[in-house]
């Protein structure tokens, strides 16, 4: 008797969920449907302040926002406070889509629109909903995530084309050259995949990528 009432407890709790999850994605849509044109922005939350890549991050965020753009992150520290922090003091609408972990991530205060998630996937669904462009500065696993989750959206033709720039060339020349001598060597991929991605250090050519795609 006792298992049996365990499973409907169970069932009522998976039931709810349904509704939380309905519930995070109206409150996305919701907060960003006025967004307008928007730059998502990736990388490390371990990144510090003061450090190069912090500080191209802000450089980038800023410069977007002075040519008509406003930023998208995780909401986080590192390099998405970064480029919240641009962003706000550029004065844009700076975005921080934060999630829910128990350790690391912790909204920074350059957001000036927030919001808070419980699931990846629908944090992920606005990421890629209301961005014209990805850029994707150096990081861990969950900027991988992010970067590969775009491209295959991308190649696979689920979202319409949209630029993705890494930002450091130090940083990700070596996976690019692996994903050339393995993926593209044992067909896994095509040529043509690889014009998905773009890289560069120059912050001035991420506008002028974002620009000149977002005016095809």
């Amino acid at each position: 008797m006792r298992n049996q009432y365990v499973i409907e407890e169970f069932k009522l709790e998976e039931s709810w969920r349904i509704f939380r999850i309905i519930g995070e994605f109206v409150e996305g849509v919701d907060r960003l449907h006025d967004l307008g044109p928007a730059v998502s922005i990736f990388g490390s939350a371990r990144t510090k302040p003061g450090s190069p890549y912090y500080e191209k991050a802000r450089q980038i965020a800023a410069l977007m926002v002075d040519n008509g753009y406003n930023i998208i992150t995780g909401g986080g520290g590192g390099i998405m406070e970064a480029a919240n922090k641009g962003a706000t003091d550029a004065g844009g609408k700076s975005v921080g889509l934060n999630i829910n972990l128990p350790f690391e991530q912790q909204p920074n205060p350059y957001s000036n629109i927030s919001i808070n998630f419980n699931y990846f996937f629908i944090r992920k669904v606005m990421f890629v909903k209301y961005a014209s462009a990805y850029v994707i500065m150096p990081g861990g696993f969950g900027t991988l995530d992010e970067l590969f989750e775009a491209v295959t959206l991308i190649q696979t033709q689920r979202i319409m084309p949209l630029p993705l720039i890494l930002f450091g060339t130090d940083y990700w020349a070596g996976l690019i050259d692996w994903i050339k001598a393995r993926m593209l060597e044992e067909k896994n991929i095509s040529e043509k995949d690889l014009d998905i991605i773009k890289m560069t250090d120059d912050p001035e050519e991420i506008v002028r990528i974002i620009k000149s795609c977002n005016r095809d």
